[in-house]
């Protein structure tokens, strides 16, 4: 009853029974919830807007307007499954926080003035200072349509290559990589492979939170046909539990362990044939392997030398083989070697091409692969083709009829920042991402746009840490009003539908910019209709000079009419004119995209130690959780998602805890030489010695100071210029709090003034973590102002004893309560989410005192910190279903209370608290 904040995690370490044969159970999809709609109910096939994976979502609106969301059972990438975030859409579609009108600094505009006033600048500013003076920075999270009509504008109209793409921050190394093997951008495999691979090896990658629906498909494969699993993560995640190897390396270690297993199969399981018949380079790959034995890759990597004679004998061993890697791979100053690496063994044993093998990078925004096609990165052209290649150019001119073609790449997201610090980008046009929280070297990002003479940001969202600094919002269309494509991971398009109207005056982005670029005075280029028109163009570019030399070729859809879009099934890349379906695996007839049609090995070079500054002795690793996306600007609407993990986390080995001071539960100072931030200390075993993890998700909406982009520095890969988020030099102390407070109020509190806050939606409400660093000698008088007790008609209920430091106030109004706060001199102890479900009901006065003593009134069911987001599932009920209703196994706790029986990612927080449970018993 009384637990203590970010408790989860440390009561999972101590249910210490691991390892449950039950654990990898398939979930049955018959246990989903699927509302099936009635007869008045009309229904859209849409796709999700989150990760790579690229889920059908059948959009269910009744006639009240009223939409609720389930899995696309007929779509290739789900098959009806969604993810916790995924299942929760319907939840996100409130308007309360959204931008809906253009506004030209601060007042409100109509779109011919704001549209008007763009152009003017961004063509003032070409013309005083050249077309390198302006900037656009996109999104992963725009359609298809969206990125190519923008990449038009700036790369072949206004004549810069500056627009470049968060997705450089998280796939641009696999990109770089890929082109220096195969010639081209191409992603080999399919989501298929994974269900046909024997052995799978996820290389910096928590696929069961961060791709949740795929990472359910492969174990379900796993089930049924004993396919096994390698694990290489610094951090024991979720993910990592399931392995049958898990190999902790330390940060920057994968060139080291590839390379040595390119020479472990270079003499074990070479296939000659292939690498003599399909490739070039493998002796110069190999030079740079020498010595690297399983003993002395041990010493580079920090992994035990058994358990790397083990990985290498198991790759060697297995014939189909699927490498997936993802940002522990990429966002390093080493990842486009990481990614050769990989590519490397596939290629030195012929493991690539055919069913079950291959490397495979997997994305993390829903349109990454998307704004390849289309050129979205600073480097790249549209169509696969390459900026540098003045004949891929002049190709692009023609076609477009471009009248001042870029001759070369743009600025890379880092050093696009860094010019507009430095007044070199004077106009700036930020669409649909907010860079303020997801950039390195955030803080500079910051007080780069705030000394920007003209920043412009498309968003749906009103305020946000970017939108704050601009001198021009323009409103967008949301997802569920959006209209176009998206292609996934495994170059999967998929049409994106409206099923709801743009509210207020959101419009759709690539109709932003096209208005734009016409009173700019490149009508003749633009006036799209609509985005069937804009797709029809794409897939046109995609055949021009092309037959068969370039991957991507969409030319069987260049016919489609407006009605052919609209109805557009999924279908895979490349399809050739001709064509009415996708190919599905590349590279199977040995054939590649460089001048020679040879894969190339490329030479990788293990990067020299860095110097450790006792200063910063600390590793710091950021990435994702479950149950939250980005910066929060959708998932944080959402109470369910918000549950599970309601504040950013630091994630400590106990011996570095120790060292620091800091015990669990209590908040911590992480900080590096470019910034700092405060979250809720966790201590866990399963973090690696001299490391520490913190979530990115947190922003300035919602916390206090959480922008962990603040300590990332802006170290790049020189080749691809993405930038490395998951090694950054560090160091953690104790948050010395006076004081620890938890508020659940029905509107947000005001954090303000306070010296830690964090706020997360609950049903009907807020919680908010706070704490001090001075003490505060009248709490009743703080109290009441903190929780708007003071205006007339509160009723107030206090608990107060200042000789131990602990005060608590309730505030009814009218019969419900309106807002609760509890004071400790340490982290307060009381279950977060009973707290928070009073909100719901009605409040007798005695049900408020039992309330503020911690205790639940009759009827009132304490559930515990959320472990199932998907089914609202707490650690109490699913304890009581242990010891209580006698479940001893995954498959039947999900029988009882449905936990873990939709996406799955949430199971083995369930094996371990049933571990922990049955070795008490």
């Amino acid at each position: 009853m009384m637990d203590s904040p970010a408790s989860l995690e440390r009561r999972t370490d101590d249910e210490v029974g691991r390892g449950l044969s039950n654990a990898n159970a398939v979930v049955d999809p018959s246990r989903r919830a699927e509302a099936r709609p009635s007869a008045d109910v009309r229904t859209v096939k849409t796709t999700c807007p989150y990760c790579g994976v690229g889920c059908g979502v059948l959009a269910d609106v009744a006639g009240t307007g009223a939409v609720s969301v389930r899995g696309d059972p007929d779509h290739p990438a789900n098959a009806g499954r969604l993810c916790s975030k995924g299942s929760a859409l319907a939840e996100t579609l409130s308007l309360d926080d959204r931008l809906l009108h253009p506004e030209v600094d601060g007042e409100r505009a109509t779109w011919d003035v704001a549209l008007d006033h763009v152009a003017r600048r961004f063509t003032q500013t070409i013309a005083d200072h050249g077309p390198d003076a302006v900037a656009f920075y996109v999104s992963g999270q725009l359609l298809t349509e969206d990125y190519y009509v923008a990449n038009k504008l700036m790369k072949g109209f206004i004549g810069s290559g500056n627009i470049d793409t968060n997705s450089r921050l998280c796939m641009a190394s696999s990109v770089a990589g890929h082109k220096r093997a195969f010639g081209a951008d191409t992603v080999p495999g399919t989501y298929a492979d994974l269900e046909e691979a024997d052995l799978v090896v996820l290389v910096g990658s928590n696929f069961a939170w961060c791709h949740p629906v795929l990472f359910q498909r492969m174990m379900a494969a796993r089930e049924t046909r004993g396919m096994r699993l390698v694990v290489i993560d610094p951090r024991r995640t979720p993910t990592a539990e399931q392995a049958d190897l898990h190999l902790p390396i330390e940060a920057d270690g994968d060139v080291a362990l590839f390379n040595g297993l390119l020479r472990h199969l270079a003499g074990a399981a070479a296939d000659s044939d292939y690498v003599e018949a399909h490739t070039t380079g493998l002796a110069e790959a190999l030079a740079v392997t020498t010595g690297f034995d399983a003993p002395a890759v041990a010493r580079a990597t920090g992994l035990a030398s058994a358990d790397v004679a083990t990985f290498y004998d198991l790759f060697a061993a297995t014939e189909r083989v699927v490498t997936v890697f993802s940002q522990g791979v990429n966002q390093s100053v080493c990842g486009t070697d990481k990614v050769n690496a990989i590519i490397n063994c596939h290629l030195v044993t012929g493991r690539i091409g055919r069913p079950g093998m291959g490397p495979f990078s997997i994305t993390g925004q829903p349109n990454a692969m998307g704004g390849r096609e289309v050129g979205g990165l600073a480097n790249q052209l549209a169509a696969h083709l390459d900026i540098d290649d003045p004949a891929h150019r002049d190709l692009v001119r023609g076609f477009w009829n471009a009248p001042r073609m870029a001759t070369r790449g743009g600025l890379k997201a880092v050093d696009l920042f860094r010019a507009v610090a430095d007044g070199r980008v004077k106009a700036l046009w930020i669409i649909a991402t907010n860079p303020v929280d997801s950039m390195p070297e955030a803080d500079g990002v910051r007080d780069a746009l705030a000394c920007c003479p003209f920043v412009v940001c498309s968003d749906v969202i009103r305020d946000t840490d970017t939108t704050r600094l601009a001198h021009v919002l323009l409103p967008a269309a949301a997802w569920g009003e959006k209209d176009g494509t998206v292609t996934n991971s495994e170059r999967c398009i998929t049409r994106q539908r409206p099923f709801m109207a743009p509210p207020g005056d959101a419009k759709p982005d690539w109709w932003i910019v096209d208005q734009v670029a016409s009173r700019m005075g490149f009508e003749a280029g633009f006036g799209f209709a609509d985005a069937a028109e804009i797709f029809k163009e794409h897939a046109s570019l995609s055949t021009v000079g092309n037959a068969g030399t370039r991957d991507f070729d969409i030319g069987g859809l260049t016919d489609l009419d407006r009605d052919d879009y609209e109805r557009m099934a999924p279908v895979y890349w490349p399809i050739r004119a001709g064509e009415t379906s996708g190919t599905r695996r590349f590279f199977a007839d040995g054939q590649f995209f460089t001048p020679n049609r040879r894969a190339r090995f490329i030479p990788t070079h293990v990067p020299k130690p860095r110097a450790i500054d006792p200063a910063y002795p600390l590793t710091l690793n950021t990435g994702r959780i479950r149950d939250q996306w980005h910066t929060m600007t959708r998932t944080g609407k959402s109470p369910r998602l918000s549950a599970h993990l309601p504040e950013p986390a630091v994630t400590l080995h106990p011996d570095d805890a120790r060292e620091a001071g800091i015990l669990h539960g209590t908040l911590a100072i992480c900080e590096s030489a470019s910034g700092r931030m405060v979250g809720r200390a966790q201590i866990s075993d399963d973090q690696t010695r001299g490391s520490v993890f913190v979530p990115m998700h947190w922003t300035d909406q919602f916390a206090s100071a959480a922008r962990v982009d603040a300590l990332i520095s802006g170290h790049t890969d020189p080749v691809s210029g993405q930038p490395a988020s998951k090694m950054v030099r560090a160091r953690v102390r104790p948050f010395p709090a006076r004081w620890y407070g938890f508020a659940v109020t029905r509107q947000k509190l005001n954090g303000a003034g306070q010296d830690y806050w964090v706020s997360a939606r609950v049903a009907d409400g807020w919680q908010t973590e706070l704490a001090g660093l001075e003490a505060i000698a009248d709490w009743p008088t703080v109290a009441a102002v903190l929780l708007g007790a003071t205006e007339a008609g509160a009723r107030l209920i206090t608990y107060d004893d200042p000789r131990s430091g602990h005060y608590r106030m309730a505030v009814l109004r009218a019969g419900r309560l309106y807002a609760v706060l509890f004071v400790a001199p340490r982290p307060v102890a009381v279950a977060r989410a009973f707290v928070s479900s009073a909100l719901t009901d009605a409040l007798s006065e005695a049900e408020a005192f039992r309330l503020l003593a911690g205790r639940p009134g009759a009827g009132r069911i304490d559930r515990g910190d959320t472990i199932c987001s998907c089914f609202q599932v707490g650690i109490s009920q699913i304890r009581t279903a242990i010891t209580v209703g006698g479940c001893t196994t995954v498959a039947e706790v999900g029988a009882a209370l449905k936990a873990g029986t939709n996406c799955g990612s949430c199971r083995p927080e369930i094996q371990r608290i049933l571990a922990g449970a049955l070795q008490r018993a």
